[in-house]
């Protein structure tokens, strides 16, 4: 079982030459079919924010591939990936093309012979994403524009959130964030980091300027926002997938924090972001403006 939601457009020559075009950006979740073996001729990153699966390159090894990551695809590399079938996984991609992309690469922005990259935090990529999707709603007159200059935004988000060179250069609150959905209380966190909880809430303030407990909610309500609007999961399950067991008391935290309920939070977002639901993958060769909505 998964979903996902898709689009594809065709910017003109005279975009191009804004340096960054996206050619099509979606959402997908679950136990995804397999992807390749194929070939592009253009560049996708592909966000995978939870679960997990496997990649294999033009050298035919294996690679395992654990959230959160990214998986490079690039011009003129055969490629052949998938989700594991038993856990499946939540990615959202983007395709993209232009002369900047090539400064990209000298940059090490983009790692053509490292087409696996472990993240720490897949939420900013995610964030950038949703900017897009949000923009390639129907009619847009600035399409082209808005999604070019996410582009650019997304690439320098992935950048910081290398797992090997995080930015932000705080080990604590990647691990914070990488295990946020775990049903852990802030001395289990604190222990796995070999801190106290007050030294755990000391590191935590200086580089979040919050609580442990205040930066893990942020993370999890971040990640419920993105699965209430990007998948048609029922909210029992988005609380779930966010480490909480008890339904009601989500909903009751997340209206509180968020100012909205769940579903009123959902039916928001599919007013503002195109597009829908389908059980099926395009052929990429041929893919559609719009996929429909699955019933």
């Amino acid at each position: 079982m998964y979903h996902t939601w898709m689009r594809y457009f065709t910017p003109s020559p005279v975009h191009h030459r804004l340096g960054l075009v996206c050619l099509g950006v979606g959402l997908q979740h679950g136990t995804l079919p397999t992807v390749g073996p194929r070939t592009l001729d253009h560049h996708v990153a592909v966000v995978v924010s939870a679960g997990g699966g496997w990649y294999r390159g033009a050298d035919g090894r294996r690679t395992a591939v654990t959230a959160p990551a990214l998986i490079w695809l690039t011009p003129g590399t055969p490629h052949h990936y998938g989700a594991d079938p038993g856990t499946g996984w939540d990615e959202a991609f983007v395709d993209f093309s232009g002369p900047a992309a090539a400064t990209y690469t000298e940059l090490g922005y983009i790692e053509p012979d490292r087409p696996v990259v472990p993240l720490s935090d897949a939420a900013p990529a995610r964030a950038a994403i949703a900017r897009i999707a949000r923009a390639a709603r129907p009619g847009n007159p600035l399409l082209e524009v808005e999604t070019g200059a996410a582009v650019h935004e997304l690439l320098v988000a992935l950048r910081r959130a290398r797992a090997d060179t995080n930015a932000d250069g705080d080990p604590v609150l990647a691990a914070l964030a990488r295990d946020a959905f775990q049903p852990l209380s802030v001395a289990e966190h604190a222990a796995r980091h070999g801190m106290t909880p007050a030294e755990l809430r000391t590191a935590v303030r200086r580089a979040a300027g919050c609580s442990p407990k205040d930066y893990l909610l942020t993370v999890r309500l971040g990640r419920a926002k993105e699965l209430l609007a990007a998948t048609e999961l029922p909210v029992s399950a988005v609380a779930r997938r966010v480490g909480y067991d008890d339904p009601a008391y989500f909903s009751r935290l997340f209206t509180r924090r968020v100012g909205t309920a769940p579903i009123r939070f959902r039916e928001q977002q599919g007013r503002s972001v195109p597009g829908g639901w389908s059980n099926r993958v395009p052929d990429p060769e041929h893919p559609p403006t719009i996929l429909p909505r699955s019933v």
